[in-house]
């Protein structure tokens, strides 16, 4: 049985892909800071709690000392959105503290752990891809966390490691649940976890989902920076 460590596993997509993958046989380490919800999902067969907070680089290293792992899936993370008129430094300090620096920690909990076959996933966002309006803060700590990935995939080749990106849209989780604007193709936390759980099976480079919204962004995110200018502007309009 192979063991899958998630963090954020206590709602949303981690929270659905712990429930997922326990049910097609893995073990599953299930990560987060809520203890209630971490002993609810303990109560699962093939689940074990792991309580920390990712943000805390000591309290990741003393909480994953000990784990054994196949697969470790890093996927906390947070979002606040900009108000340009009331612009706040401390908003890009509190998103990028789980988003960016949270994954740093486990990583550096967990090099020391990774063998030859291991995989280490780490979830980033499409909104990488486009100039989104009000997502300075959110898009930046993706932006930053897929070169992170993708530089680690080059430096973790040599030891047989795979290293693999997740770009989720939009998912009907409780931080979209705070969105006010139209979310296009939004699908619900498992079918994002059976999705997620495929493309890592798979051995995708980069995982997308829902996968005909990955294109459309894939393909804007390709265009000249003056058309992504006008497509972002156009959908500021709306908003």
């Amino acid at each position: 049985m192979k063991t899958i460590l998630i963090t954020g596993a206590t709602s949303g997509i981690g929270k659905a892909l712990a429930i997922h993958a326990a049910k097609e046989g893995y073990r599953v380490i299930a990560c987060g800071r809520n203890k209630d919800a971490l002993d609810e999902l303990s109560s699962n067969s093939n689940i074990d709690a792991c309580q920390f907070d990712v943000t805390d680089l000591e309290d990741a290293r003393r909480a994953l000392s000990a784990v054994k792992f196949d697969i470790a899936v890093l996927n906390a993370g947070t979002c606040e959105y900009v108000d340009i008129d009331n612009f706040e430094p401390d908003m890009f300090r509190r998103v990028f503290e789980p988003n960016f620096f949270g994954v740093v920690n486990c990583v550096d909990a967990l090099l020391p752990k990774l063998q030859q076959g291991d995989k280490l996933v780490i979830v980033d966002s499409m909104a990488r891809l486009l100039p989104f309006t009000k997502s300075q803060a959110y898009g930046a700590s993706k932006a930053a966390l897929h070169y992170f990935t993708k530089s680690l995939e080059v430096d973790l080749h040599h030891k047989g490691i795979k290293v693999q990106a997740v770009s989720p849209g939009f998912v009907e989780t409780p931080l979209t649940d705070k969105n006010d604007f139209e979310m296009p193709m939004k699908i619900s936390a498992e079918e994002a976890a059976q999705a997620m759980l495929a493309g890592i099976e798979n051995d995708k480079q980069t995982v997308f989902f829902p996968r005909i919204f990955g294109f459309i962004l894939r393909f804007m995110h390709i265009l000249p920076t003056m058309l992504q200018k006008r497509i972002s502007l156009s959908m500021r309009k709306k908003q």
